[in-house]
């Protein structure tokens, strides 16, 4: 009975905490189906939770304020871009630290440690001036090219890889498979968890980037979601109706990304978090 109550308690204050965070995109979600006119007023009542007199009308609206569409389409290609280059790079980096051997990888996978207590804020002012002498300013390469290699993927890659058997690659050898080859065939298959983790973490941080965008971005050609629904909500007059289904449009395939490889997702931070 004790172990009883004990299980219970822990499985409401687990639903408890699970529906803090819910709460926020439950409420987005409604208000964004809600006539403008009731968004605000039922906020500090339960019936905010309550999709009275439910219709789209909101998200025709967003099509019609702005062009959402090009939006959508600049984070998507941004994000893809990121993430696909990302994996190639960021994966092939974490093989070479951790199976190869060759003069001064000690020393570079130092350095590459060092980079991850640095932020982006702390570099955006000399990297904006670089890309500016590029003549890079207000396209999707200086939004792409900066962000492909990232030392957090590295050592993502670098932990993950210690814990596969090296029995693998002296196999793959012995039939004569080189570096490349044994790292396509037989690494990336037996990596899936760890390549799920790093595309989840790197879409969510790139699909968010602010900062960056609005230095480097002046028009709406490039702009990605994060800028335009800042735009958006200095657009008069304000909506929150409008303003709750951009967001919720914006959401949409962070969720649905996770949804379809949060199996991956858990195993490959788990894998890493305890060789790490």
């Amino acid at each position: 009975m004790k172990r009883f109550w004990i299980n219970s308690a822990i499985t409401l204050s687990l639903l408890a905490l699970a529906l803090l965070f819910i709460a926020p995109i439950l409420l987005m979600l409604v208000g964004s189906l809600k006539p403008d006119a009731r968004v605000l007023v039922e906020a500090g009542s339960w019936k905010a939770l309550l999709p009275d007199q439910a219709s789209l009308q909101n998200y025709g609206d967003v099509f019609s304020r702005v062009d959402f569409s090009r939006y959508m389409f600049n984070s998507l290609w941004i994000t893809g871009c990121v993430v696909v280059a990302g994996l190639i790079v960021n994966a092939m980096a974490g093989y070479a630290f951790s199976r190869m051997q060759w003069r001064g990888r000690d020393m570079v996978f130092s350095l590459v440690l060092m980079i991850l207590i640095i932020p982006l804020e702390a570099i955006a002012v000399p990297l904006f001036y670089q890309v500016t002498l590029l003549g890079w300013r207000d396209t999707y390469i200086v939004q792409i090219v900066p962000f492909i290699a990232n030392a957090f993927s590295i050592y993502l890659f670098y932990t993950f890889f210690l814990g596969l058997p090296r029995e693998l690659e002296e196999a793959a050898r012995i039939d004569g498979a080189g570096v490349l080859r044994t790292f396509i065939s037989i690494i990336v298959p037996n990596a899936k968890p760890a390549f799920a983790s790093v595309a989840i973490l790197t879409f969510l941080t790139q699909w968010s980037a602010f900062l960056w965008p609005m230095m480097v971005t002046s028009g709406e050609a490039v702009r990605p979601l994060p800028l335009g629904i800042a735009a958006f909500f200095t657009l008069p007059p304000l909506q929150w109706g409008d303003i709750f289904a951009f967001g919720v449009m914006m959401v949409a395939p962070v969720l649905l990304l996770f949804l379809i490889f949060q199996k991956w997702f858990v195993q490959g931070v788990a894998a890493t978090g305890v060789k790490g």
